[in-house]
């Protein structure tokens, strides 16, 4: 693969206005400024763990909430994602990862399908990170689910630390992500479908 998987995807609307820019082949490097402070932490561990740089700013109405903020950076980088990762020639397709983070265990399982999808079970016991709202994690995975085009599993195994359990599914998200999106050297150059496409 020598063409650069990179994309920069810019969302306007009344809301938000967002600047997603992602390198597959990178090396983790990030610049994140939501103006969310959890939110922040997250993606970066997502960059980090993935190995993509990411670059993330995010102006968004957070005066009245930040559930249009959040999910409006998910469509964003999912959107990015699926621009970068083109044809999908070549890739692996899947990928999966169970991450710890102390009592915590996440598990994220990924198929760069074509078909979009989010199976979420993790949930938090209390409502807020912060001053997240932890109902905004889902919105956020299934925004970028549906923009990246991926079928995506997120399980919870364990856990009851609320900042644990979103810390380990963003991270296990990246590791299967990285996975899934890497080189095939096996692959030739071959888009992973019995189908010709994806």
């Amino acid at each position: 693969m020598n063409t650069p998987r990179t994309a920069t995807v810019h969302r306007a609307t009344s809301e938000t206005d967002i600047t997603v820019t992602i390198n597959l082949d990178g090396t983790g490097q990030t610049r994140i400024d939501t103006g969310i402070g959890f939110f922040d932490h997250m993606l970066t561990a997502l960059g980090r763990h993935s190995m993509c740089d990411l670059e993330v700013t995010a102006k968004g109405d957070l005066h009245i909430d930040y559930h249009h903020t959040v999910e409006d950076t998910g469509i964003a980088l999912g959107k990015a994602f699926a621009q970068a990762i083109g044809d999908k020639r070549g890739i692996r397709r899947y990928g999966s990862a169970t991450v710890p983070l102390d009592e915590a265990l996440c598990e994220a399982v990924v198929d760069i399908s074509g078909r979009p999808f989010l199976a979420w079970s993790v949930t938090f016991g209390r409502d807020k990170i912060g001053e997240m709202d932890t109902e905004l994690f889902e919105e956020f995975f299934r925004a970028f689910a549906m923009s990246a085009l991926v079928t995506l599993h997120v399980i919870q195994r364990a856990g009851h630390n609320c900042h644990h359990i979103a810390e380990a599914g963003f991270k296990a998200l990246a590791r299967a992500l990285r996975t899934a999106s890497e080189p095939d050297p096996r692959a030739g150059g071959i888009i992973p479908s019995t189908k010709g496409s994806l």
